[in-house]
Parts: C-alpha cells; sequence; structure tokens
C-alpha cells in the first residue's frame, strides 16, 4: 500500500492481468477434458468436455430391452449426472485456483 493507504494501481491491474490469463489457461484445459459418467457398472457411459459440453453416449446392448424401456432411460439419466458431477469438480479444481476463489458467472 502506498502511504495514505491507497492500494497502488499498477498492482492492481497487474494482479488482474494475471488472474485474466489464469482463468484463460482454465478455460482451455477445461475444454480439452474429456470426463465419463457411467451408470449400471459400465452398461451406459456419457463423455462429457471440462465445459459441459456432451460428446458421446455409448449403450451396451446388454442394457437395451423393449418391455423395460424405463430401466434403460434410468441408467441413461445416471450416468449423465456421474458425467455432470465430475465437469463440476473439475471446474472448481480448476476455476478456484485461477480466481482466488472468487465465483465467475458460468462456471
Amino acid at each position: 500500500m502506498r502511504p495514505g493507504g491507497q492500494p497502488n494501481m499498477q498492482q492492481i491491474m497487474k494482479q488482474a492481468q494475471k488472474m485474466q490469463q489464469q482463468v484463460a489457461e482454465a478455460q482451455a484445459e477445461l475444454a480439452a477434458a474429456e470426463l465419463t459418467g457411467t451408470a449400471g457398472g459400465g452398461l451406459v457411459s456419457v463423455v462429457v468436455t471440462g465445459l459441459g459440453e456432451f460428446k458421446s453416449v455409448t449403450i451396451d446392448p446388454k442394457a437395451v430391452d423393449p418391455d423395460d424401456v424405463e430401466t434403460l432411460e434410468d441408467l441413461l439419466l445416471a450416468a449423465i449426472h456421474n458425467a455432470a458431477e465430475a465437469q463440476r469438480e473439475l471446474t472448481e479444481a480448476k476455476m478456484g485456483p485461477a480466481t482466488g476463489g472468487l465465483t465467475l458467472p458460468g462456471f
């Protein structure tokens, strides 16, 4: 701090630029990351990027029973939730240090 208790504006700008760079790096890492959510012991799997973009769904033929579509729907939903939770955890791990613990809109 400068005399009079005023923060140094140049130092604040340097810190803001550093945070901006760290956020951009974290976003790039999240975009490149692929996380897999599974259900039913691997009968259904969903791949999502670290930014929440769903990439693929894989369903083992053993999970397909025309007389029990509800179970397949439940497995798919569970796999989506599993992948979304992994994505949320990765986002917190990457963005938390970059933002100094601040919560940014959209992350």
